[in-house]
């Protein structure tokens, strides 16, 4: 009696398709017709352009299964070979069911850009597109942002490392006060100055869709995050604000500060690198007081110190929604640590604390361990070069035989010697939860 070998039902094919990686899958779709109709769709569904890759006619022959793709190949491209790349993309976008495109690191410029603009006047499907570093200039972005007023499919648009100024920012804004599906806008590393800050600050008022910003490097300064305070007293959509690198200082912090105290929506805020300072610090601490949904909060390299440190930890023992803290590189030491340390004792929200280079030595540690004897929420505690000894690690490995929480602690680049090291291997031969990085360095 005839049967039917499993491989030749195309149900059967299919699923064997899906869980196969690209050389089998480019491998079984060459075996018969049949089994081309089965085995290239997962082939298809994401695909990088490079030379490595495949031929832009087997790109454009399967357009209509590409859901994903990555352009690899336009920066050492003749000029025949970006038209070409031009055009298929133009064509891809017209006529598939694209929905991320990354052509970050390809010098497309403004011919491509134009190509592209062209493209999302009628395309319907493409809900992520990222431009990083492509040199599309003023007339680039100024022909994208007019794209933006009239599409109503892209959600997701990074523009960072553009070399994008005040012009082209002014540009972006007027877009987004008519726009209303993009909901992520990464500009990192755009010099758009204050003025650009101002006009996106303004576009802010009337979006109603935007939830992610990332600013970060974008020399906004304390007058642009000022005004950018103010909005944000109103605006109940951003959950994600990225404003590091931006030479904040004090007064721009305590501006943010007071419009944290009425803000009910931003769930995250990275201030790193922006000298804020101990007196911006306590600004924030100010606001953590009566603040009720910020998680995560970011101040990397802001000369915090103890005085900053000290007024965090007084907010925290109130706080109840702050689960990351983030004060790598803030010249935090004994005194600052200890107070942190008091806080932890009370605080039961805080799961991820990061102390990376604060010099808070063994008796920091110390103050760390007697709080994680009692603690029961923190699971993730980086003290990377943290100038501690034996001592110190003597007792945080004394103090984990009895916790249960802590999942991972980092410490990596400290002076442990023999003896901390054998402190923590009996400790690990107790306490099996925990991950302990670094201790064999």
């Amino acid at each position: 009696m005839f049967r039917t070998h499993p491989l030749d039902i195309p149900e059967i094919r299919s699923i064997i398709a899906n869980n196969l990686g690209l050389k089998d899958l480019t491998s079984c779709a060459r075996v018969s017709q049949d089994w081309r109709h089965s085995f290239t769709p997962p082939l298809y569904k994401s695909v990088v352009v490079s030379e490595r890759g495949p031929s832009l006619e087997c790109v454009e022959e399967n357009k209509h299964l590409i859901k994903s793709m990555k352009v690899q190949s336009f920066k050492s491209a003749d000029q025949s070979s970006i038209s070409a790349q031009d055009k298929m993309l133009s064509s891809i976008l017209t006529n598939s069911r694209l929905a991320t495109l990354d052509l970050s690191g390809n010098s497309i410029g403004e011919n491509g850009v134009q190509a592209l603009v062209e493209a999302l006047k009628t395309n319907s499907t493409l809900a992520t597109l990222k431009l990083r570093c492509t040199l599309i200039r003023l007339n680039g972005v100024q022909a994208l942002a007019e794209a933006l007023k009239a599409n109503s499919s892209l959600t997701t648009l990074n523009l960072s490392l553009n070399w994008i100024r005040d012009y082209a920012a002014q540009a972006l804004a007027e877009a987004l006060k008519i726009n209303s599906t993009l909901t992520t806008l990464n500009l990192e590393d755009n010099t758009i100055g204050e003025n650009g800050s101002l006009a996106l600050v303004e576009a802010l008022k009337t979006n109603s869709t935007l939830i992610a910003v990332n600013l970060s490097g974008c020399s906004i300064g304390g007058n642009g995050a000022q005004e950018l305070a103010k909005t944000l007293k109103t605006n109940s959509n951003l959950t994600t604000l990225n404003l590091s690198s931006n030479s904040i200082g004090p007064n721009g912090t305590q501006a943010l500060s007071e419009a944290l105290k009425t803000n009910s929506t931003l769930t995250t805020l990275d201030l790193s690198f922006n000298s804020i300072g101990p007196n911006g610090t306590q600004a924030l601490a100010g606001a953590l007081k009566t603040n009720s949904t910020l998680t995560i909060l970011i101040l990397g390299a802001n000369s915090v110190e103890d005085n900053g440190a000290q007024a965090l930890a007084e907010a925290l023992k109130n706080n109840s929604t702050l689960t990351n803290l983030d004060l790598t590189l803030n010249s935090i030491r004994e005194n600052g640590v200890q107070a942190m340390s008091e806080a932890l004792k009370a605080n039961s929200a805080l799961t991820t604390l990061n102390l990376t280079l604060n010099p808070i030595g063994d008796n920091g540690a110390q103050a760390l361990a007697d709080a994680l004897k009692t603690n029961s929420t923190l699971t993730t505690l980086n003290l990377n070069k943290n100038s501690i000894g034996d001592n110190g690690v003597q007792e945080l490995a004394e103090a984990l035989k009895s916790n249960s929480t802590l999942t991972t602690l980092d410490l990596y680049c400290n002076s442990i010697g023999h003896n901390g090291a054998q402190a923590l291997a009996e400790t690990l031969k107790i306490n099996s939860t925990v991950l302990i990085l670094g201790f064999l360095n």
